[in-house]
């Protein structure tokens, strides 16, 4: 009996895809059901004879333990203040580069470079420009009296926000490139109507644009929340958690749990409340940007 055409060719995308399939099942999935399976125990690498299930009692240490509860917090604030400064920078400069002329073109082309730089590259960077002994940035300020003399990372009350200035200036051309494309995607006949109607720039704006925008917003948001939240390189290359914690995250919490004293247990639980987190943001901001799309549009 033969198959159809439409059959044959289901079985060829299933052929097409099982490879990709296959690979996500075993770099992604398995390592994630793994992980679960080890937050549930206590377990040390040096220790495995002494591995046994403790339940959910890994998951109850992280929220009560001080330095636990530090690393979550300065997470959250992390991610909060860069997300939201790179929100509003880069709405402004996509609004400056709307405009497509060669000038702004090459503009864009020189704002993105530091996109295309790691994040250990910059972390490591900025680490020499800020150090108090030799640095061009940190020198000057430490001379001027501008910060402790050992320099703006080593202190604990200007670590963490240092550190967001650093991502600030390394993903606004990120959020910038995103919204740009949301501009440029605009109807351009909305845009001109709402002009001939007689709307101001600011009510243009308000009532045409960020309301069109929002899809792209959401985009933007949702990205960068996700990569701010488990931010780590820069933090390794830089302070290293210090000083005092102070600039401690979750997933470098993580990392020194799991490479450094080998408790594989407690951080695969580190691990898995970090993917929890970013799912919860992740679908508040969704729930967020859905009420004001229907709040706005209506639908």
């Amino acid at each position: 009996m033969r198959t159809r055409f439409s059959d044959r060719r289901k079985y060829f995308l299933f052929l097409m895809a099982a490879p990709a399939v296959l690979y996500v099942a075993a770099v992604g999935l398995w390592p994630l059901a793994q992980g679960i399976g080890y937050s549930f125990y206590k377990y040390n690498l040096l220790r495995p004879a002494r591995t046994q299930f403790v339940g959910f009692q890994n998951y109850v240490d992280i929220f009560t333990d001080p330095a636990t509860r530090r690393a979550i917090l300065n997470t959250f604030q992390f991610t909060l203040f860069s997300v939201a400064l790179q929100l509003v920078l880069g709405f402004c400069l996509a609004m400056l580069l709307w405009r497509d002329s060669r000038f702004n073109r090459i503009v864009l082309a020189f704002l993105l470079i530091p996109a295309t730089i790691t994040p250990l590259v910059v972390g490591l960077i900025f680490k020499a420009m800020l150090g108090a002994d030799y640095g061009i940035i940190g020198f000057f300020l430490a001379e001027a009296g501008i910060g402790p003399r050992t320099g703006l990372l080593t202190d604990a009350n200007t670590a963490l926000w240092v550190l967001i200035l650093i991502d600030c200036w390394e993903w606004t051309p990120l959020m910038t490139l995103i919204l740009l494309a949301g501009l440029k995607a605009l109807p351009a006949d909305v845009l001109e109507a709402g002009r001939v109607d007689g709307a101001t720039g600011w009510q243009r704006f308000h009532m045409l644009i960020l309301p069109l925008m929002l899809p792209s917003v959401f985009l933007a948001l949702t990205l960068r929340t996700m990569d701010a939240f488990r931010v780590f390189d820069s933090v390794f290359v830089t302070t290293g958690g210090g000083p005092n914690d102070s600039t401690n995250t979750l997933m470098m919490l993580g990392v020194k749990e799991g490479l450094q004293f080998f408790n594989v247990g407690f951080a695969s639980a580190v691990g898995n409340v970090t993917l929890l987190f970013i799912a919860l943001i992740a679908t508040v901001l969704l729930l967020v940007v859905r009420r004001a799309d229907v709040r706005i549009n209506g639908k």
